[in-house]
């Protein structure tokens, strides 16, 4: 595996660990100012979109092992990059959800016990639902999360658009999915967090890994079933660029 790849992933993954995480433990409910659920899902929108267009030609641009299991079951990545692409998305969140600690724990007011944006059922859960409630939510969302990455994607989709076609649709499962599990789809994104949170959130978190793949290799594998067979150059959540 081509280690720029992998760097690549590394960084987008601390973004999307760092702002969007950020954007719920600093800016949520700043005091009258405060961007809400809607702010905070349009902010892991925006990592997407601003980190597919910075490294999609590099790496594909996944910046999650649930996308990139689901691109592998849906044809569009080879299985044998999963374990290096996974292990620098992990990387890249724990070191984003570290800076984020660092920066969030400089205020008077900060504290853990708030949950550190960790993903969370039961009583963890921002609305309470039960363990079924949140293993289907993040099932379904992290499915058609996929279904829209490999048809933006896809060959014959319109050029240009796909990092906007994802990035609003990580919005949109945001929107769905905050007050329900605090919203994963992405277990990179939902270890850094759970590993300062602790407790509880580290006890919780093989749901946001176990789900968000299934629902990943779910959505691959019904969109390959649906659409015909992608073009080989299609490799990530961007089509890398042609070589020079």
């Amino acid at each position: 595996m081509d280690i720029r790849k992998c760097s690549a992933e590394a960084i987008g993954t601390f973004w999307l660990s760092f702002a969007g995480c950020g954007s719920a433990v600093i800016a949520a409910a700043f005091p009258q100012v405060g961007i809400g659920l809607v702010g905070v899902s349009l902010a892991f929108g925006l990592t997407v979109v601003t980190m597919a267009y910075a490294i999609g030609h590099i790496s594909g641009c996944h910046l999650n092992p649930a996308v990139t299991c689901g691109l592998a079951a849906g044809g569009r990545f080879p299985a044998h990059d999963i374990a290096p692409y996974v292990t620098s998305q992990v990387i890249g969140g724990v070191i984003g959800a570290a800076v984020l600690y660092a920066i969030a724990s400089g205020a008077p007011d900060f504290d853990l016990a708030k949950g550190f944006a960790a993903n969370g059922y039961g009583e963890h859960s921002p609305g309470r639902y039960g363990l079924l409630s949140c293993l289907l939510a993040e099932v379904v969302l992290t499915m058609m999360f996929l279904f829209v990455i490999m048809g933006a994607t896809h060959g014959k989709a319109p050029v240009g658009f796909a990092p906007l076609a994802i990035g609003l649709c990580l919005t949109l499962v945001h929107l769905v999915g905050i007050p329900v599990t605090n919203l994963s789809v992405n277990p990179a994104r939902s270890t850094g967090p759970a590993l300062f949170a602790g407790g509880w959130a580290i006890a919780q978190l093989w749901l946001f890994w176990v789900a968000p793949v299934l629902g990943g290799v779910l959505g691959g594998i019904l969109y390959r079933w649906l659409s015909e067979q992608p073009s080989a150059q299609i490799t990530g959540m961007v089509p890398p660029a042609p070589a020079e």
